[in-house]
């Protein structure tokens, strides 16, 4: 436990973490290979096209996800904050969710026909990211 009194979830071992390291510069050359637009390693939340990213927690893993334009994120948000009623989302918010389903599906595929085994990651967690659990030599 830690000083706080709840417990915070353990982190990846070197080992591991070194292991997924290397997994995700594989992804993300596959990916680049595509022609998609790949964020740098080391960019922040703001850069559009594919991110590739290591989750240090000990259950997590490689997570790939697609960033529109902030512009674009930027309006949905405000667009949701305003209200809206989930039965009958405004187009705007659709056509969002459109896009992040289809590439989540886009960035599955190539990465499996690449030799990856991957996934879905759990939604709760991750949203419409991609599980990338290993791949094939």
């Amino acid at each position: 436990m830690s000083q706080h009194d709840f417990d915070l979830p353990p982190k990846a071992a070197p080992d591991v973490m070194r292991r997924r390291t290397e997994l995700a510069g594989k992804a993300r050359d596959a990916l680049k290979q595509t022609g998609l637009p790949v964020c740098r390693e080391d960019s922040s939340e703001g850069e559009s096209g594919v991110n590739v990213r290591v989750d240090h927690l000990a259950d997590g893993g490689v997570l790939v996800e697609w960033n529109t334009r902030e512009e674009f994120t930027s309006e949905i948000v405000e667009i949701l904050a305003s209200g809206v009623d989930p039965s009958d989302l405004p187009q705007e918010v659709r056509h969002y969710e459109n896009v992040q389903t289809c590439m989540r599906e886009t960035i599955l595929k190539i990465l499996a026909s690449a030799g990856f085994d991957v996934e879905r990651a759990d939604a709760h967690s991750y949203g419409k990211a991609v599980h990338v659990r290993g791949c094939d030599p």
